[in-house]
């Protein structure tokens, strides 16, 4: 990627899950290559005017495009996409999209083509260069085909599928990996406020095994197990009753919550596999031979088309009762019909 401290090309694509740091390892280059005074080894010194710039988030030289969603909470960034942005570097608007939208790209005209402050790069850092929309894409597009001179754009994607081809053909792409358990467990002791490791551990598997993501699941702990204690005794479980105690849960957390139990109940049936709550295994072998595959592979599909009404229902409590009603029609025959 690198050669003599300096990037090949003028686009960089990291794509990679979602929660294993990209965003920080996106910022932490850009400070490296705007380091006045890096190390031997090309990183950051730290100690610089430019680092201090860089820390400040007052660098001149560096920008940030993100939804407004993200931008204007910090907090709704780290649980929605798990990689969080610093407060300060934002403009807090009043009605945040949750899309970069076209004007965003064209607002960067006067930082790409002008001269920049300091010798050296100007860094556009796009995080989650998916969530721009097609205008924002073919925007950035041309901007790509004839990069400005030092100018260097940095995406951030976790779902690069949704790029323009065109856009992805002209950067450099690099796939991040997923850390290994041993390593990403070490992390989470280090980073979290518990020395659990049970929890810790059932927390990294929820996440799909991304430790920044298992690090924004911890507040939600103890809410997801009585969730899931609760869904997994079906032959007790009543939709009404479930969707009236759960009606103050966050929705999306919720239908997340519900796809990773049902992904886990489908892939036991057919691999063996429980990848999101081992510390379940009982419960979910027993569930997954009483439920036909078909039926829950159906009832995944359903949860998909509730993902974006989720965020906007009409009626919570109604919303949740047809989301439990169905799910509890997976076990019970005379619901069978709703699934």
């Amino acid at each position: 990627m690198m050669q003599n401290g300096h990037i090949r090309g003028h686009a960089v694509l990291l794509k990679g899950r979602s929660g294993i740091g990209k965003f920080i390892f996106a910022r932490f280059l850009a400070k490296s290559l705007l380091c006045k005074n890096p190390a031997a080894d090309h990183m950051a010194c730290g100690d610089c005017v430019s680092c201090n710039w860089f820390e400040r988030q007052t660098h001149p030289d560096f920008v940030i495009i993100s939804p407004e969603t993200m931008l204007s909470d910090p907090a709704n960034a780290v649980q929605s996409d798990n990689e969080g942005l610093p407060p300060n570097e934002s403009k807090i608007k009043k009605k945040p999209g949750q899309h970069i939208s076209i004007s965003q790209i064209r607002e960067l005209d006067d930082f790409v083509y002008l001269s920049g402050h300091q010798s050296g790069y100007k860094i556009v850092l796009i995080c989650p260069a998916e969530a721009m929309n097609g205008a924002a894409s073919n925007a950035l597009l041309k901007k790509l085909e004839e990069p400005p001179e030092q100018v260097l754009f940095i995406l951030v994607s976790h779902q690069p599928h949704h790029l323009l081809p065109t856009i992805k053909s002209r950067c450099q792409q690099i796939a991040m990996p997923v850390p290994d358990t041993e390593a990403a467990m070490e992390w989470l002791r280090q980073s979290s406020a518990t020395n659990d490791m049970d929890k810790l551990r059932a927390l990294l598997a929820l996440s799909g095994y991304s430790p920044l993501a298992a690090l924004a699941l911890a507040e939600s702990h103890e809410a997801h197990r009585k969730f899931i204690d609760s869904i997994c005794r079906v032959d007790q479980f009543d939709p009404l009753a479930a969707a009236e105690a759960l009606h103050d849960l966050d929705l999306v957390m919720t239908v997340e919550w519900l796809q990773k139990w049902c992904y886990d109940l489908l892939s036991c049936r057919i691999s063996g596999v429980i990848r999101f709550h081992p510390d379940d295994e009982a419960h979910i072998r027993t569930l997954c031979q009483r439920a036909a595959p078909q039926s829950v592979l159906a009832y995944l599909r359903f949860l998909n088309t509730r993902q974006a009404l989720a965020r906007h229902p009409l009626q919570a409590k109604l919303f949740l009762e047809e989301l439990f009603i169905r799910y509890a029609g997976l076990f019970t025959p005379a619901l069978s019909g709703l699934t």
